[in-house]
């Protein structure tokens, strides 16, 4: 195996962090939606995130993040990633990052899921099912979740992305059984009547409604990938591939040799500085999912910009000790705007910020016309062929 550039290529998802709206936004609802920018607004100029910045978070902006300044030299490159995918949920981001673009429009529930699917649930698990429709995790569990520590029902939900979540308290049912529930739920969806993105496992624990918590031993059961990914022609052609967070999930196993989940974005960043203490020849890709799930849909831009200085300090670490012929690559998977309506995901650009201590000078990278360029370069980097979708950008980094 022979690489071009970098021994290895660390790319790491800010999940959820966008950064404007999308072109075509107005299709989803989100016009005016702008994660980065309306988290810095509720910041009031005191948002303090100096190693993003110094990367060029707000140069890839029209508008500064407030309180972020342009830095006039940037450490590395810059950009933004427009997505060509039929919808704004993770999976659809991922996907299309590895070159396998979600092209139709998967099955969503804005009335709740049918009664057929519902009774076979119940007729599996033999329980009842509450709930049924599309809601914020945190506040249908407070709304049923006492309901539920009595019944042993199961809270089923939905939001604006194709996904059917079910949530339990782990006292009232083990996760070994809610994982076996969803693991049917999956069987259900996976078209061609109903084609569902993901069966999101959704455990909580708690006395009552004003004490429950969701605990990180959520589990993502994805729809396996309709073809072939970067990550599966990176294993084939013997590059070692590293799965940290919800990446195994996302991709139901296919192309990762070593696989990480994590507790926390904190844990994650662990992680990440694991692996970077091994030598290998590889690509580690990370998703840091607190963004979105702690912050984004519970639409608290405080707490989600104390995620992001909480990111930004381990990131410190990881610039220090990124050798040479390492790449690092920064991006996001769709935004989750905790200024905007609702409590779903947002239509926006994402982030694209590439740095390695080797290079030379800075540079935009310009707003790339699919996610796919992320993957399009980790395969260029190690002389791997592709199914042609998007283009590299690595000739660009110098």
């Amino acid at each position: 195996m022979t690489v071009k550039k970098y021994k290895r290529i660390f790319g790491i998802v800010m999940d959820s962090v966008g950064t404007g709206e999308a072109p075509d936004a107005n299709q989803f609802g989100d016009v005016g939606s702008d994660t980065l920018g309306h988290v810095g607004e509720a910041y009031s100029g005191k948002l303090q995130i100096p190693n993003l910045q110094a990367l060029g978070i707000s140069n890839l902006r029209e508008t500064a993040i407030e309180g972020v300044d342009k830095v006039s030299s940037p450490i590395g490159y810059y950009g933004k990633m427009q997505e060509i995918s039929a919808g704004k949920d993770s999976m659809d981001g991922h996907w299309e990052m590895m070159g396998l673009p979600v092209r139709k429009p998967l099955n969503t529930f804005p009335n709740g899921f049918p009664e057929d699917i519902l009774k076979k649930l119940e007729e599996f698990s033999g329980r009842k099912i509450i709930g049924n429709r599309p809601e914020s995790g945190s506040k249908i569990i407070a709304e049923l979740g006492e309901q539920q520590m009595k019944t042993g029902d199961l809270i089923v939900y939905t939001s604006g992305d194709s996904v059917l979540q079910i949530a339990a308290h782990e006292d009232v049912i083990p996760l070994e059984e809610l994982y076996k529930i969803c693991e049917y739920a999956r069987t259900l969806v996976n078209g061609p009547e109903y084609t569902v993105g993901r069966i999101i496992a959704r455990p909580y624990i708690g006395p009552d409604k004003d004490h429950f918590t969701r605990t990180a031993n959520r589990h993502d059961f994805t729809l396996e990938p309709t073809g072939t990914t970067d990550l599966d022609d990176l294993q084939k052609a013997g590059v070692h591939t590293v799965g940290i967070g919800k990446i195994n999930d996302i991709f139901s196993g296919h192309g990762i040799d070593e696989g990480y989940h994590n507790e926390s974005n904190m844990d994650g960043m662990d992680h990440v500085d694991h692996v970077m203490g091994e030598d290998f020849t590889g690509f580690c890709f990370t998703n840091l999912v607190d963004f979105d799930a702690m912050y984004g849909h519970r639409r608290n831009p405080i707490g989600f910009g104390q995620a992001l200085m909480d990111f930004d300090k381990r990131l410190g670490t990881v610039l220090k000790n990124l050798k040479d012929d390492d790449l690092l690559l920064i991006t996001a998977d769709h935004g989750n705007d905790p200024g905007f309506k609702g409590t779903d995901h947002t239509r926006e650009l994402v982030p694209l910020l590439a740095y390695s201590p080797s290079m030379q000078r800075p540079g935009s990278l310009g707003v790339r016309k699919t996610f796919a360029d992320f993957g399009a370069t980790v395969l260029d980097n190690f002389n791997v062929d592709g199914n042609g979708v998007g283009d590299s950008f690595l000739d660009d980094l110098n």
